[in-house]
This record gives structure tokens, C-alpha cells and sequence, in this order.
């Protein structure tokens, strides 16, 4: 059988290790809460983190901090380090792309009125949401989608929560298949900062800016990836999410070679978003395993320094 990992550790925790019962530390760096669009409240989340085994977790919810103060009092209660984060859509030549931000002074002005002006693009697009799903003839009220987000910020995934609810769809999969997703009937083009408006800001409040998933980016070949990641680490950017769920073996490994090769630092993180996605907390390989301690010891050495 050809050797999986051919980076500088295992990506997994060993049979040895796990059949030994031996407690291994977890860092997740990506998890969404209520104050977003995750499904548990930044307490719940925390305490499921740590029911999961992981000890250091960002909480990184859409455009928002709202969450942070009640997770970073939760990680006292249960014994888990919360970091403060966001990740904030940015438009990438009429794409999305994700821009993490962590140790974020969640209090600065200039943060504070970004953040008020994204929420305020938000609000202005999901009554045109409300009249395109409407002229579909689906009965949909903002009071509805209000009450299912619980929170400021809705987004998309509510809505598609509630189309299951009212039974127009079985699953929020095909609410963004039939209704949501870009090219659509419902979807409409959400306002964004640049790629590079989204890294100051992150900068601004003395936070550290990391590239997303860029599994999900248009440049794919390593060397459009390159190109890219050098334009955005000459604007701000400090590292790549190179473990994730979705990412290969293979991506990883991609990505580790170009934060190496550019000097950027490598980051992990689940993505959980509750009954949202299928994902678990502090399990980020493709796999569905942890990573290694002495990986999760050299992100958090980085996080608590940088």
C-alpha cells in the first residue's frame, strides 16, 4: 500500500495511541456558533468542544464577534482556550473567498464598524431573497427567517432551514441546489470588502489573517495558487488553512508545500457548523482524525506568539 502521509509527521494519532487510551490534545480553529449561522450557542459549542477533547478552539462565526465574549466565558467554565475570530467573505473576481481572522481585539473601532457595515449588506440583501423565493410561490415571511436565525446575522443556511421546515425542500442540500446557491432562482449577489480590504481589517484590530479552505478557490495548480497566495501575504496574509475536512491527502500536502515555500503558517480547523454540516469538532484530516499533538503544539505555539 502506497505510504499516506508523506509530509513531515502522521496526520493521525496512532492505533497504538488511540487503543492505549491515551489523551491527546485538539485544536480546532474554524467552528460557528448561533451568532452566525452555526446550530449551538457559543456555550453549547464550547462545551461540546470540550467533550470532544479539544482544549484550543477559535470561534470564528460569519462576520460577526457577537458570540465571543459568551464562548471566551464558557472556556473558563469548562477549561477550553477560546481564541477570538471571525471569517469574513470577501469577493475574489466575482467569487467568494474566506478570510479567517484570529486574536482579534473584538472591541476595535475600526473592526467594530466594518463588521456594522457588513451586517447592514446583509440586511439590504435578504428582503430580495424574501420577494425571488415568493415569486416562486413559496409563502415566506422576514419574521420567519428572523425567528429560525435567532441572531443579527442571517444568512443563507437559515433560509434554507426553514424551507425544510415548511416542507418545500428535505434537506438544506437542496434548498441550495434548487433555490440558493449563485445562478438560482432565490440567490442574490451578496455586497463584499476586496480580498484585500478584508485582510486590513483583520490587521487593523490587531488580528492574524489566514486564507480559508482554498480547496474551494478557482486557482486549483500549484502555481495559480502561488500567484495568488503571494499577492495576498504582500496585503496582510499570515497563514493557510491547510487541514480541513474537505481538503485530500493530497491538497494538504499542496498547501503545506506553498505556506512553506512562501512562509506563511499552516492552520487546521473542522468548519463545524452543528446539525449544518457533517462535521465534528477538532476533527479536521480527511480521515476524520485529530491531528497529531506535536502539529496541534506548533499551531497553538504559533497562535499564542504571533
Amino acid at each position: 500500500m502506497t505510504p499516506r502521509f508523506t509530509i513531515n509527521v502522521a496526520l493521525s494519532v496512532s492505533e497504538n495511541q488511540r487503543g492505549r487510551g491515551i489523551s491527546v490534545k485538539r485544536i480546532d480553529l474554524h467552528t460557528h456558533s448561533t451568532a452566525s449561522d452555526g446550530t449551538l450557542t457559543p456555550r453549547e459549542l464550547v462545551h461540546r468542544a470540550q467533550r470532544e477533547g479539544v482544549t484550543l478552539m477559535a470561534l470564528t462565526d460569519h462576520d460577526t464577534t457577537d458570540g465571543v465574549e459568551e464562548a471566551k466565558a464558557a472556556g473558563t467554565e469548562f477549561g477550553v482556550r477560546i481564541i477570538a475570530g471571525v471569517e469574513l467573505s470577501v469577493n475574489h473576481n466575482e467569487r467568494e473567498m474566506h478570510i479567517l481572522g484570529y486574536n482579534l481585539d473584538i472591541d476595535h473601532p475600526e473592526l467594530r464598524a466594518g463588521l456594522k457595515e457588513l451586517l447592514e449588506h446583509r440586511s439590504e440583501r435578504n428582503p430580495k431573497i424574501i420577494q425571488r423565493l415568493r415569486r416562486l410561490g413559496i409563502p415566506i415571511t422576514m419574521e420567519e427567517v428572523m425567528q429560525e436565525a435567532g441572531s443579527q446575522v442571517i444568512g443563507r443556511p437559515h433560509f434554507g432551514r426553514l424551507l425544510v421546515k415548511k416542507g418545500v425542500v428535505s434537506s438544506v442540500e437542496e434548498a441550495f441546489e434548487r433555490f440558493l446557491a449563485s445562478g438560482r432562482p432565490a440567490y442574490v449577489k451578496k455586497e463584499r470588502l476586496l480580498p484585500e480590504e478584508g485582510l486590513e481589517l483583520i490587521r487593523q484590530a490587531q488580528g492574524v489573517p489566514v486564507l480559508a479552505h482554498p480547496v474551494f478557490l478557482a486557482e486549483r495548480t500549484y502555481g495559480e495558487l502561488k500567484d495568488l497566495l503571494t499577492r495576498l501575504k504582500a496585503a496582510g496574509l499570515m497563514g493557510i488553512e491547510a487541514y480541513y475536512p474537505e481538503h485530500s491527502f493530497e491538497d494538504i500536502q499542496m498547501f503545506v508545500r506553498l505556506a512553506r515555500e512562501l512562509e506563511l503558517q499552516v492552520t487546521g480547523g473542522s468548519d463545524f457548523h452543528g446539525i449544518n454540516r457533517n462535521a465534528r469538532l477538532g476533527r479536521i484530516l480527511p480521515d476524520g482524525a485529530p491531528l497529531p499533538p506535536d502539529q496541534c503544539k506548533k499551531i497553538e505555539e504559533w497562535i499564542a506568539h504571533v
